[in-house]
């Protein structure tokens, strides 16, 4: 039995970006479409960004602590059957440990935000 990790992230245009910066996020069109915030693990990040979001620039990444949001996340099966995070409710600023522009590693794999 694997543990499921405690850090997820959520890709985020800059628009979006400014509106967690005034204290919360709602979700982007498709999170409110679906009525949830769609995260993605570490492992699964590079392949998110590179099905959802190809061609799009200005992305950030932010990393939300989902043990601070306790029952609001649930491990959906999505794509392939893989298990995903998803935020039923808003996602406060104060649960994001950490955001960053988008940035890749040599190998193309997405470089995950760094707490200062």
């Amino acid at each position: 039995m694997s543990e499921r990790p405690l850090v997820a992230y959520k890709v985020l245009t800059a628009d979006q970006v400014r509106a967690l910066e005034t204290n919360s996020f709602a979700g982007a069109p498709v999170d409110i479409a679906d009525g949830f915030i769609h995260l993605s693990s570490a492992a699964q990040l590079t392949e998110t960004v590179d099905h959802h979001f190809a061609g799009q620039h200005d992305l950030w990444i932010a990393a939300v602590d989902l043990e601070a949001l306790g029952d609001a996340v649930k491990w959906e099966p999505s794509r392939g059957g893989a298990l995903f995070p998803h935020i039923y409710g808003a996602m406060p600023l104060e649960v994001v440990v950490a955001y960053s522009p988008l940035e890749r590693h040599e190998d193309g794999s997405v470089r995950l935000p760094v707490a200062g």
